[in-house]
């Protein structure tokens, strides 16, 4: 007897996201601007989810005229309660806000530690528990952590953002295994340094600190494991997140989608 195939599937649209909603946090630039207009042109309509109210206005001209649309929402992901909320009703959830900080462990602000697993960790999960009730009850579902190749390997002086991101790949794993019975699949996609205002200022912040170029900073340190001797792109994150999120990706879960020129190959 042969399998039922998984392709489409019953609950998946037929092509592309038409009439699905998405929810992207850290929408307004970098990663998530990309993701926003990828997920819009394949035809769904994409909460857009960002403090940055001018970010998101640039958005909402940028995606005029696609198939889907983008609604953007301005929001602040440490009241987690207004996160989780937020999250009702979505088919599909892309976490991908992050914050970072350089600094040794014994100097590391407090505060700003906490901060930053709020927003990478907790917020995730409580997006997640907003979500999941409507995936589970429609038997369909996608949920996308945009980790890091920090979520895999450590650097020294960003304790916050790997522990954060660390923890990030757990959760998903986690949301993979209770999801599977319902139609959820949850994933990671991890890249090296993007080309995101996050990057820029690493770059300008250690040149200032170690008194060298920026093009040191960016071959000696942060490309220095990579085998492609490159930033990633944005759009290139963004298509690795829409394959996750399609028909085609039904048997991928718990994983992590490693976008990082061969860093982790050594």
């Amino acid at each position: 007897m042969t399998a039922p195939s998984a392709l489409p599937g019953p609950h998946a649209p037929a092509s592309g996201l038409d009439g699905r909603t998405a929810l992207v946090t850290g929408a307004a630039g970098g990663i998530g601007r990309a993701c926003v207009l990828r997920l819009a042109a394949d035809g769904a309509k994409v909460r857009a989810v960002d403090l940055d109210t001018a970010g998101l206005d640039v958005l909402a001209e940028l995606a005029r005229g696609l198939p889907g649309t983008v609604e953007p929402q301005s929001l602040d992901l440490t009241d987690l309660d207004a996160a989780e909320l937020a999250a009702a009703g979505t088919d599909v959830l892309v976490n991908n806000a992050g914050l970072q900080t350089v600094r040794p462990i014994e100097e590391f602000p407090p505060d700003v530690f906490h901060t930053m697993l709020t927003v990478m960790l907790e917020a995730p999960f409580r997006l997640i528990r907003g979500a999941l009730p409507h995936m589970y009850g429609q038997g369909w579902g996608r949920i996308v952590n945009v980790s890091s190749v920090h979520g895999l390997r450590a650097s020294a002086f960003k304790s916050a953002y790997v522990a954060a991101k660390h923890g990030l790949e757990g959760l998903s794993k986690t949301a993979a295994l209770e999801g599977a019975p319902h139609g959820v699949t949850s994933n990671c996609v991890n890249p090296a340094y993007v080309r995101t205002p996050l990057v820029e200022k690493q770059l300008a912040d250690q040149a200032r600190a170690h008194a060298v170029p920026e093009e040191r900073v960016l071959s000696e340190v942060l490309l220095r494991d990579s085998a492609v001797k490159r930033l990633v792109e944005p759009e290139e994150v963004a298509e690795a997140v829409a394959y996750l999120c399609g028909p085609q990706a039904s048997f991928v879960t718990g994983t992590s989608l490693v976008m990082d020129g061969g860093w982790t190959a050594h």
